[in-house]
């Protein structure tokens, strides 16, 4: 047996098992080897059910009988209830808000139930325990009362499809461990670097996750994995790190006092924070190898003025060997209509100098001047701009993903801003990069607050700079947890707001309302729904109108245009509300179902009313009783910034669920590394360590094939 070879050459699979392997994207034998337990089972829990006392986290077999669904007295929440026996007794089992497990299981399924017990050692029940149908009930002989002599307590839980069980992957790697390919594997991580951090060897940790003695065991071997995938993606980043400095950028020269008189322009003082990162930014501007930065801020911190500043300074240089001229810089944003909101801020900044901007979308193009006016801007076509562009002509061009179209073409291109577009990566910068290989310098935009190790790991390649103060004269929003009982007395004070003039956004989960005929679907507020009733019932003199994504995109942006206009006065929209669109006139927001969304997220979400001096208002409608939801929601109101609550859903809820993996194409281990910052470190160092002595890894090429096949299956660009 080979790691290599397809698993159907030494183990007799059926159809429905090659489908279900399939599923789980696992071919080879090498696949199976890394398709790692996302739990582990204590033998030692198993009990029978006359055993069980109230508190007991235990499991139990049995078959399952009885099941129907009824709805709470009070609460109206729906509930699935039914019996599980064995020879020893009966318990009750219930599941709140899962009535589709009534359909899933028929009377006298075997089953295997794990959870806590609740109610009393009298009246015992399981509530929202994990259930299982199996195909044999073991023997209380067997599974049951095991051999005292066994040291293995713990029986590894795989994910799993329908026609592939746990069990059967259990076995197959038993195989696989007794054919000895354990011993020919290669170990990707250095030995100095396992020692360094006390990481188990790939064959110790290849045996301890699958078939650990002690919990200790499978813990070393998760950390080991886990330092090895954040390993390979810091080895990518640094040696990309490594290569950019190395490539050649177009020399920005700055003139301090021009800077200042152009800022001191701004209707507003710029922040420290704001200073430092145009510091910062400008500083990497004189070195000869592009800049790659971060600038990382919440929402209404001043990132486009940062923007503003620094693109000043390249449309003021000349280009080299030249007394005449500018260098250009390309600005690209995620949405058209905030392309254009960018173009009008930009007109503001520049309009007292001879300097040109360009707008290219999907749907027209705009220039600044207009030779007619010089004070406003002209529709052009998209020829004659890119002429001007091509030329040199046109130093400024702010757009959407029309800017790296083949056609767009830049004479002197030294600098390149992207706004909110994570998937902006490698391949799109090498579209900007002129054909005498001169690289621009890149910045890289984000209003969403990413915790510090997230960044260090996914933007391993970037230096960062955090806008973590907000501007004078911004009153704090003022937000508030809202319960079920108080929203009748919350649409007053929004009626209050209303009438002064004011606009509203109604953020809620889903679209459409839910099927009543599908059990599974969410019970929670839609936008089509909630639209008709605010309009109806509780904001009848008002406009009320809605933004979602199944809107085609022109709908969107005439929708998005009345409400800038104040045409309309409450939005009904889904959490994808146009993001950094400037409403300053909008100072309410309404969150519906609250603790469905992250705190980053809904943080995020309330920054849309933080546009302007007025005092903005965040009501937080939660649908939940638990305590725990509602403590997690109270941070809202106490964490100072975006930041801060990033980090505290990091802890709580973890990357994988926060972010989802799914963004970035981590494994479950991956994502859970991301909230060790010492690994993360680690790993980090360890990597520019090796690049530094090692640029193209001469002395690890097999690290760097590893390393090289990994980065395939990511996709956070």
């Amino acid at each position: 047996m080979q790691i290599q070879d397809e698993l159907s050459s030494h183990f007799r699979l059926a159809e429905s098992q090659k489908r279900a392997l399939g599923k789980l994207n696992i071919t080879t034998v090498y696949d199976l080897l890394y398709h790692f337990p996302n739990r582990y089972e204590n033998i030692a829990d198993i009990k029978l059910i006359k055993e069980l006392k109230k508190d007991d986290s235990a499991i139990i077999y049995g078959t399952i009988s009885g099941l129907k669904i009824r709805k709470a007295f009070k609460s109206r929440t729906p509930i699935a209830e039914g019996y599980v026996e064995d020879l020893s007794g009966k318990i009750k089992v219930m599941w709140f808000n899962q009535p589709y497990i009534a359909k899933m299981f028929r009377d006298f399924t075997p089953v295997k139930v794990a959870g806590k017990v609740g109610g009393s050692d009298k009246n015992p029940y399981f509530a929202n325990p994990e259930m299982t149908a199996i195909n044999t009930l073991p023997t209380e002989e067997g599974l049951l009362r095991r051999d005292p002599q066994d040291s293995q307590t713990l029986l590894p839980v795989y994910p799993e499809s329908r026609g592939i069980t746990s069990k059967w992957m259990y076995y197959a790697i038993q195989k696989i461990f007794n054919s000895g390919n354990l011993d020919e594997l290669y170990d990707p991580i250095p030995k100095e670097i396992l020692k360094r951090y006390y990481l188990p060897t790939l064959k110790t940790a290849l045996i301890w996750i699958h078939t650990p003695k002690k919990e200790k065991d499978s813990i070393s071997a998760r950390k080991r994995f886990a330092f090895e995938e954040v390993f390979y993606i810091q080895l990518v980043k640094q040696k990309d790190r490594f290569t950019n400095k190395h490539e050649q950028a177009l020399r920005v020269s700055v003139d301090t006092a021009s800077l200042k008189t152009f800022t001191g322009r701004f209707p507003f003082k710029l922040t420290g924070a704001q200073e430092k990162a145009i510091s910062a930014i400008i500083s990497d501007f004189k070195k000869t190898y592009p800049m790659s930065r971060l600038l990382e801020g919440d929402v209404g911190s001043g990132k486009t003025a940062v923007a503003a500043a620094t693109v000043y300074v390249t449309a003021t240089t000349y280009p080299q060997g030249q007394d005449f001229g500018n260098l250009q810089t390309a600005y690209m944003v995620p949405t058209e209509i905030l392309a254009k909101q960018h173009f009008q801020s930009f007109i503001s900044y520049f309009e007292y100098l001879p300097i040109k901007i360009g707008l290219i979308t999907s749907s027209g193009c705009k220039k600044f001047p207009s030779k007619v006016d010089g004070s406003k801007a002209t529709d052009i076509s998209k020829a004659q701009l890119l002429k001007w562009v091509g030329n040199g002509e046109i130093p400024i061009l702010i757009g959407t993903h029309a800017l790296i179209q083949k056609k767009v073409s830049f004479k002197n291109l030294a600098y390149v801003i992207i706004d909110e577009q994570h998937r902006f990566g490698t391949l799109q910068r090498q579209k900007l990069v002129r054909k005498d290989n001169i690289v621009p310098h890149l910045l890289s935009m984000t209003a969403t607050p990413i915790p510090r190790t997230l960044a260090l790991t996914i933007y391993g390649d970037l230096d960062l700079t955090l806008l973590d103060e907000m501007p004078k004269g911004r009153k704090p929003i003022i937000t508030e947890i809202v319960t079920q009982g108080n929203r009748d007395q919350t649409y007053e004070k929004v009626r209050e707001k209303l009438k002064e003039g004011r606009q509203v956004y109604v953020i809620c989960p889903r679209i459409d309302e839910p099927d009543p005929k599908k059990e599974l679907a969410l019970n929670v507020k839609s936008v089509k729904e909630e639209t008709k009733r605010l309009s109806s019932d509780v904001f009848p003199d008002y406009r009320v109108a809605m933004l979602h994504g199944k809107m085609k995109p022109k709908e969107k942006e005439e929708t998005m245009e009345a409400f800038i206009q104040n045409n309309i006065h409450v939005l009904v929209a889904t959490s994808v509300v146009e993001v950094g669109v400037n409403v300053p006139n909008a100072t309410v927001i309404i969150l519906e179902g609250a603790e469905r969304f992250g705190l980053a997220q809904l943080h995020q979400l309330r920054g849309r009313v933080l546009r302007s001096t007025h005092q903005a208002y965040c009501y937080a409608f939660a649908d939940t009783k638990s305590k725990a939801s509602i403590e997690r929601l109270k941070a809202l109101k106490s964490a100072k910034d975006g930041f801060e609550l990033a980090e505290f859903d990091l802890k709580i809820r973890g990357a994988g669920e926060l972010y989802g993996k799914k963004q970035w194409g981590l494994t479950d281990l991956g994502m859970e590394a991301i909230r060790n910052v010492k690994m993360v470190e680690a790993a980090r160092k360890e990597a520019q360590t090796m690049i530094d002595d090692d640029p193209n890894l001469t002395k690890h090429t097999l690290l760097s094939k590893f390393a090289s096949e990994k980065a395939k299956s990511w996709h956070f660009e």
